[in-house]
């Protein structure tokens, strides 16, 4: 602990030395997961803070600020002078006070080996107007968390749940915390009724009548010596103020039980607030936990939750509107349409689930779950139909993944970064996605996944524990000595493309054989062969989603 605690301090001291506000374009972020991206207030804008990556060998924290310009599809990197120091698993939520202010509490900062945790208990301010952070030292907070859920309610901050992990144990939290912005007091709710058992990463989401609502999380407890358990939870609560002047308010848990199809039971899912007063779940992963091995199955579904009918429903994407068929089909072909759509009011057409598994060559199974809805008039158009409506057919959308970071701005879901794993490897994603909840037809890509951005380290392959020290380091380094090798491999080979005349198998030769040449690079000339392979596929399929 006092080790972290002095790493953290020097790194608190070299942020010091910043003096003025440099914002400077730069190409898209580094892969991260467990960040927190918020929709700017007044701008179309999102904020990128925090975060982490694990290569296979260290940990690297991020304390960075990127803001993403909607308008441009561009990104630029802001130093502020004197930021919080750097963590992930922290909250952020955004309130429009002068000009825009992004609040910052708690999360974590680990070893570089990844097996020491120190846990924030400090709430910061960012001034979206003046580009400048302020901690807001405060008694009487939270105890030092991370995995915990915040947000913003009237003029109050609200902050329940989380966890703390210590080298030798554990404690999930299930406490309330309101921080009130006029005053900059906190003060800890004591709720009657029976509330939700202690949990990390639920979703928490607050109702246009100022009250709380809490679905599912994680946690896990010790069952015997070096056993443990965890817990996905799939219950709801709803948290409501009792009192009739505000001063003087008292909580109060109730248990909801919402009708409507529920998400399946899952972890490490992302959450937004939605228009027309729905909050909504991307993806997660559910672990089936073994004595030897972890199976596990991730997600790229949304789910809705309607606040005012207490309903949960699965989004399904309609897929896009094709003016060609319009034009070719005429009126007629509308009115059969309107007649089709009709029908499916009547008979709504259920997601189809498509399976795949990806074996690992120490046996662990990852399976990867994807939902997509398809209409059944598709399966009676014509060959020549379908070639001309290509796109319907390979529709575009984000791998399945976890602690994905979320905001909605203007109706418009956007989904960056995240992980997955097949076997014992870590993806860690840079890729962006944005999808309108108002229309629900496709997802588009705004940033792709870069597969030369994909680095993993056998344990073996490195000793070297002076690197440890680097690689506490994190963020900065890190990024610029990424950026200097996608520099220098510019003269590398680049991503195939079909030659004329070229027969489609060697095309597909070639292609295999470019992911296997990254895959090793990335692995290690010491890899073994049938691993690489493996590995190269599950990059591939990243990189291509189903057309693979």
């Amino acid at each position: 602990q006092e080790d972290l605690e002095a790493l953290i301090a020097e790194f608190q001291s070299l942020d010091a030395k910043k003096t003025q506000v440099i914002e400077s374009s730069c190409p898209p972020p580094s892969p991260r997961l467990n960040g927190s991206l918020s929709a700017h207030p007044e701008k179309d804008e999102l904020i990128l803070f925090g975060g982490e990556y694990f290569n296979g060998q260290k940990t690297y924290l991020y304390n960075e600020l990127y803001v993403y310009n909607i308008r441009k599809n561009s990104w630029s990197k802001v130093e502020i002078p004197n930021p919080p120091p750097r963590r992930c698993a922290h909250q952020a939520a955004v309130v429009p006070t002068a000009g825009g202010q992004l609040w910052v509490f708690g999360g974590e900062f680990a070893s570089p080996n990844g097996e020491q945790f120190y846990h924030y208990k400090d709430l910061w301010v960012l001034h979206l107007a003046t580009k400048t952070w302020e901690q807001i030292k405060a008694s009487g907070g939270p105890s030092g968390r991370s995995g915990h859920r915040m947000v913003a309610c009237k003029r109050q901050l609200i902050v329940f749940g989380g966890f703390h992990e210590s080298a030798r144990d554990y404690i999930y939290y299930n406490d309330v915390y309101a921080f009130n912005l006029d005053c900059f007091t906190w003060s800890k709710l004591v709720p009657s009724g029976i509330g939700p058992a202690p949990r990390s990463g639920c979703q928490m989401a607050t109702t246009p009548e100022g009250s709380i609502i809490i679905y599912g999380g994680y946690s896990k407890q010790r069952i015997k010596k070096d056993v443990d358990k965890g817990t996905l939870h799939t219950d709801m609560f709803l948290l409501k103020t009792e009192g009739a002047r505000r001063e003087e308010d008292k909580w109060a848990w109730s248990r909801l039980n919402p009708s409507g199809v529920k998400p399946t039971p899952r972890s490490g899912f992302s959450v937004a607030i939605g228009p027309n007063n729905r909050s909504l779940l991307f993806g997660g992963v559910h672990d089936e936990e073994e004595e030897e091995s972890i199976e596990g199955d991730f997600f790229n579904d949304i789910y809705f939750y309607d606040m005012g009918k207490n309903r949960w429903f699965p989004g399904q994407l309609k897929g896009p509107k094709s003016e060609k068929r319009k034009r070719r089909r005429g009126r007629q072909a509308e009115a059969e349409g309107a007649e089709d759509e009709d029908m499916e009011k009547q008979h709504p057409q259920g997601p189809v689930e498509i399976v795949k598994e990806v074996v690992a060559e120490d046996g662990t199974v990852m399976t990867i779950k994807q939902v997509i809805s398809g209409p059944a008039e598709e399966e009676e158009r014509s060959e020549s139909e379908e070639e001309e409506d290509g796109a319907l057919s390979q529709q575009v959308e984000p791998c399945p993944r976890s602690n994905a970071m979320l905001a909605v701005k203007h109706g418009i879901l956007y989904v960056y970064g995240g992980m997955f794993e097949v076997g014992d490897r870590q993806f860690t994603l840079s890729d962006l996605y944005s999808v309108d909840l108002h229309k629900m037809e496709e997802w588009k890509v705004l940033v792709e996944m870069d597969p030369k951005a994909q680095e993993w380290l056998e344990e073996s392959e490195s000793d070297e524990e002076e690197d440890d020290t680097e690689g506490a380091e994190g963020g900065e380094e890190e990024e610029e000595s990424s950026e200097e090798e996608s520099e220098d491999e510019g003269g590398e080979e680049q991503h195939p493309s079909v030659q004329p005349d070229e027969k489609h198998e060697d095309y597909l030769s070639r292609t295999e054989q470019y992911w296997i040449k990254l895959a090793r690079s990335n692995m290690g000339p010491d890899a073994k062969e049938k691993k690489v392979v493996k590995v190269a596929h599950a990059m591939a399929k990243t990189f291509y989603g189903d057309s693979v």
